[in-house]
């Protein structure tokens, strides 16, 4: 271990120099500080030749097993390593670290709309450029010898989870995996699952912090320990005095103090609030010590007015010689931005609040902006952010402290309270290590909060990881092309989603067991030596159900069908008294027994039923997309009875995206042949924008003029029959499209001013530029994939949005 701090480059020339060392000897050599046991047994695995899942706390140095992983190909001579990661912000991050620790020419980035030095030996990317690669055979597969999966818990993302079983079960055999996860419930069990489609596969799970954390609660001024710290915190105890305030804080007046000030107000005095504004907060946390901050505010409006709020309070964090610095760093990185753009995107009031160190962090950001305030506030000189939960995503901006202001959030349905996993992402971001003894996490009081709720969720830091994989399109005819359709329903037999249902029907199919043995125990307890008391018991419950019918105030029963209901209640009854189990004298003992019978052999059944709709489930799913497929022209049956892809199925083959098959079935139709640049990147718009939920339909004056109204309204038509044929065959369906942003996009292609378009999309520069990009993406493909004039078209249309704001953010 260094006794001097090395920049990334001197800490790799160091470790090249100790090449005589064993590989993981010489890397701890070079390193800040030295691994953590979990660290060092994940390594050792990696240095083994195998793969490894790594389970840990945000914050905890998961990356460093990366880096080792990283380290070791490079010391070979051509080795090749991928990382992925789950969002361009991330790629872009770790691209620029791994340049600063092995060099320009031996790192890449590849984030689908953006190309960097793509046959490195180093390639950062996100997971869905990877999954394209691997559907294209692509030449830059060739020596790879290991892919890195940060954040992997993204599994579970309802939208793009699918990409990573994707990626797991599609790579090649010999290429290993180092998986860095947040800490989940169930880490056993996916690593299972890694174990048994990849192989040799290592599982290391740490719940240790190399920061502690302290906990408190903020009520008035005064920060409370969450925890007892009397010996007993190890228990997750609540601190008593907390306990006693929260009682007091609850009754009528909140305090004495507050009971006195309305006594002597008696027209209406204010109750004093248990709660401190956003400035006294940071002056509080700058009195203790306590900055920088991460305030985390689940939403970009309140983030912004935090801001305001905080410099309209006077508040500055900063020295002379910070600000200075802090207004070099942005003119340099800002300095391409045109004049005329700064002031639409707030420039000057974001310079004067980073001077004063103070800032917001949200998706409303201009991406380069947002990288600013990273950069500025890693180099400890912006010292207290506002921001969205989405900086807890493996973003590197470590505070010393974190301040919840709230435990709920809107989910875009309803305000539902933070689970156990949002709040160690959370919270995880604070203690930097080598900076901070301990990190400290505040959550502020608000009315009707209960620390020993508090104190569980604290307490609780795992969530389980739960597939979200089905097939799709794409995926379907890429399989089908690679593999043939029996083969594709073996993979597909193999996912995640299919390892955990099959789990799932183990411990049901236990169960059917466990109650069978339990209905032999009943049938021979109502077993009686007159006859067959389950047959008799059989006509009991018939002739029951049927008298309950009769006398139910429900029952709109015909004439003709109660007269036939009373002649099977008649035959019932006689079949009943003649049965030879009706003289028993132990009849309604057995009876009883037949009961429980019948109620566990239901239960059983269903049990049966739910089994029966597990087992190959996501095959079943895979089945139905081959028919629409079919149905629609886009597979073949060749003679010996198997699927392949026609023409069509190939150029679907090279469409990603969650409209896969309304872009191919649009472009085979030719709906969209006679637009230009400006209207093709509008239609793009309409496939890729997802709308805000309280967005209603638009009028034709806010759409484009000209041949598009034409192209929108037959790819809506085309858009309802789709979704009617998937609905048919129990297939999800797909929302309609949006047309919400067309008529921005079309004048920004078009060459109007940022100006006019922000305020026509009315939206924020940073989610423009998101969206602008996943049209860029959009374009691209069709650009490939299109014959003719649209694909000619749509290089045209890319190349028309890739400008201003957009082209200077085409990295992030």
């Amino acid at each position: 271990m260094t006794d001097q701090i090395l920049s990334p480059a001197e800490r790799f020339a160091a470790a090249k120099k100790n090449r005589d060392l064993p590989i993981l000897q010489s890397f701890r050599a070079a390193q800040r500080f030295d691994l953590d046991d979990y660290q060092i047994a994940a390594c050792t695995v990696v240095e083994g030749g195998k793969s490894v899942l790594v389970a840990a706390p945000t914050g905890a140095g998961k990356t460093i097993i990366a880096e080792f992983a990283i380290y070791r190909a490079m010391l070979q001579q051509s080795d090749k390593v991928f990382y992925t990661a789950p969002m361009k912000a991330l790629s872009n991050q770790k691209f620029q670290e791994l340049q600063a620790e092995y060099g320009e020419d031996a790192v890449g980035l590849l984030t689908g709309d953006t190309n960097i030095n793509s046959h490195a030996r180093i390639v950062v990317m996100t997971t869905e450029v990877l999954r394209n690669m691997l559907y294209a055979n692509s030449d830059l597969l060739k020596n790879l010898s290991c892919v890195v999966m940060d954040e992997v818990h993204f599994l579970a993302d309802r939208f793009r989870g699918a990409v990573w079983e994707e990626v797991i079960i599609h790579l090649p055999q010999h290429v290993t995996m180092v998986s860095l996860s947040a800490t989940v419930s169930n880490a056993e069990e996916f690593g299972d699952w890694l174990q048994a489609v990849r192989g040799d596969t290592e599982v290391i799970v740490s719940e240790d912090r190399p920061v502690p954390l302290d906990q408190h609660i903020l009520m008035r001024t005064k920060l409370v320990d969450l925890f007892d710290s009397s010996g007993l915190a190890a228990t997750h105890r609540v601190n008593p005095e907390l306990a006693q305030l929260a009682r007091f804080s609850g009754r009528p007046g909140g305090s004495r103090r507050s009971h006195d000030s309305r006594r002597n107000h008696p027209q209406g005095g204010r109750q004093e609030s248990m709660r401190m504004d956003r400035p006294d907060v940071v002056k509080l946390l700058d009195s203790k010590n306590l900055l920088p901050a991460i305030f985390f505010i689940f939403s970009r409006v309140g983030c912004d007015q935090a801001v305001s709020k905080v410099l309209r309070a006077g508040i500055s964090v900063t020295t002379i010689e910070e600000r200075n610095e802090i207004r070099a760093i942005v003119e340099e990185r800002c300095r391409t931005l045109l004049d005329e753009d700064l002031a639409v995107l707030g420039y000057w009031e974001w310079l004067s609040g980073l001077e004063r160190g103070v800032a917001a962090h949200h998706a409303g950001l201009l991406p380069a902006f947002k990288e600013v305030v990273e950069e500025l506030f890693q180099k400890k000189l912006v010292k207290v952010v506002f921001a969205t939960e989405t900086l807890a995503l493996g973003i590197n901006m470590p505070a010393r402290t974190v301040v919840l202001e709230k435990l709920e959030k809107f989910n875009g349905e309803a305000r539902v309270p933070i689970t156990p996993g949002e709040y160690t992402q959370l919270t995880g971001r604070a203690g930097r290590r080598g900076i901070d003894v301990e990190g400290h996490s505040v959550i502020q009081w608000v009315d009707g909060l209960d620390p020993q709720a508090v104190a569980s969720l604290a307490s609780r830091r795992t969530y389980p990881l739960n597939s979200s994989f089905k097939p799709t399109y794409n995926m379907a005819v890429n399989l089908i092309d690679k593999f043939g359709r029996d083969r594709t329903r073996e993979i597909l037999e193999s996912s995640f989603a299919q390892f955990q249902a099959d789990r799932a029907v183990v411990e049901l199919a236990r169960k059917v067991r466990s109650q069978e043995q339990s209905l032999d125990g009943y049938s021979s307890s109502m077993s009686c030596h007159l006859g067959d008391f389950a047959e008799y018991s059989g006509i009991r419950r018939e002739l029951s159900d049927l008298e309950r019918k009769g006398q139910s105030r429900a029952d709109t029963s015909s004439r003709a069908e109660r007269d036939r209901r009373q002649r099977q209640l008649t035959d019932l009854r006689r079949r009943m008294k003649q049965h030879p189990c009706h003289a028993c004298p132990e009849r309604e003992q057995h009876a009883r027994w037949a009961e429980r019978w019948w109620k566990l052999k239901r239960e059983t059944e269903q049990l049966s039923t739910q089994i029966r709709g597990r087992t190959g489930a996501v095959a079943k799913v895979f089945d139905r997309v081959t028919v629409v497929l079919s149905q629609l022209g886009y597979l073949s049956t060749t003679k010996s009875g198997e699927l392949s892809l026609n023409a069509n199925g190939r150029m679907l083959r090279r469409i990603y995206g969650e409209r896969d098959l309304l872009i191919t079935e649009s472009l085979r139709r030719g709906f969209w042949d006679e637009l230009d640049p400006a209207s093709l990147a509008a239609m793009a718009t309409t496939l890729v924008y997802e709308p805000r939920r309280e967005e209603g339909q638009l009028g034709d004056r806010h759409l484009p003029r000209g041949r598009f109204r034409e192209a929108f309204d037959l790819t809506g038509n085309l858009w309802s029959e789709l979704d009617d044929l998937e609905r048919l065959n129990k297939l999800p369906g797909s929302q309609p499209l949006a047309a919400g942003l067309a008529l921005a996009m079309y004048r920004w292609a078009s060459g109007t001013s940022l100006d006019a378009v922000l305020r026509e999309a009315d939206m924020a520069a940073g989610d423009f530029v998101r969206v602008t990009k996943q049209v860029i993406d959009l374009l691209d493909q069709l650009s490939v994939v299109a014959n003719g004039e649209v694909g000619r078209t749509a290089r045209t249309a890319l190349d028309s949005i890739r400008r201003g704001i957009v082209a200077y953010s085409s990295v992030a």
